[in-house]
């Protein structure tokens, strides 16, 4: 239930200035009777002034007349007429600017403690991105010769409820992997020992007894018979006519006439002037 925004001066208010209850102020204001019965004698709130809250808008006139007329009844908070500021959307954490530089301490104190935590969760708690994160993991950051790990939650950059329950989710998660990846590996030892004929029965199972079921015969496939191969004949090749073996050798070429010739068939050239008158 929504309680006054400054519940101590109203209940000095409605002390003051109407007949309610102690237990009717007490349950609207969200203090105890007993307090609210100190602030009636004096003994809390001395010289608190008080707050009206029909003028703040907190309680209408009409709930107050109604709580006057029945002791019993419990008062309600009017519902505000002004708007109402927008829920911030997801996203990431806003670090204020004097926390800034205690970012990397964090973030390298996460790393070490909590390994199995994501770099989006590990971004989700401090407000910070990925690429530092990866630079603080590899030692590769600018000032990593500055930086100490220390306790986000002592920094005031999250709080311990959230980072408990970050921690929970990543041990969970990787619980699970690991009992997937264990039943992957089972099945494909169990797969390879079925392919080698050589699957051994678990734990609190019974060996299945040899199955003593024939073994199914096939008949033999039927082999077709030798079919006879006719024997190669020859082509039959006419007769060369009589008139064509006389063309051919009379234009065969005479080929064996040139080098029957002898010297002494060359005629002998005639004698020229100049040699006969040597002669003489």
């Amino acid at each position: 239930m929504p309680h006054p925004l400054m519940p101590k001066a109203t209940a000095v208010w409605l002390v003051e200035n109407t007949a309610l209850t102690f237990e009717q102020i007490a349950e609207f204001c969200g203090l105890h009777e007993l307090e609210v019965q100190a602030i009636a004698d004096g003994e809390v709130a001395v010289g608190m002034q008080g707050l009206d809250p029909i003028a703040s808008g907190e309680l209408s006139q009409e709930e107050l007349a109604r709580g006057l007329g029945n002791s019993t009844i419990r008062l309600k908070m009017a519902k505000p007429t002004i708007p109402q500021p927008k829920a911030r959307p997801k996203g990431a954490r806003y670090t204020p600017v004097s926390k800034r530089q205690d970012r990397p301490d964090a973030i390298a104190w996460l790393l070490r403690n909590h390994p199995e935590l994501t770099d989006a969760q590990i971004s989700k708690l401090i407000g910070t991105t990925k690429p530092t994160i990866n630079a603080i993991r590899t030692r590769a950051h600018w000032n990593m010769q500055n930086i100490k790990p220390q306790n986000p939650v002592g920094l005031g950059l999250c709080s311990a409820t959230e980072l408990d329950k970050a921690v929970t989710l990543a041990q969970n998660r990787a619980r699970r992997r690991a009992a997937l990846e264990a039943k992957v590996k089972a099945a494909e030892e169990k797969r390879q020992a079925a392919a080698a004929g050589q699957v051994a029965p678990q734990a609190g199972e019974t060996p299945a007894p040899p199955s003593t079921a024939p073994t199914p015969t096939y008949p033999a496939p039927a082999v077709p018979a030798p079919t006879a191969v006719a024997p190669y004949e020859q082509p039959h090749v006419p007769a060369t006519p009589e008139a064509l073996k006389m063309t051919e050798e009379v234009f065969k070429a005479p080929a064996d006439d040139t080098a029957a010739k002898t010297p002494e068939s060359a005629p002998t050239p005639a004698p020229t002037p100049t040699d006969e008158s040597k002669s003489d």
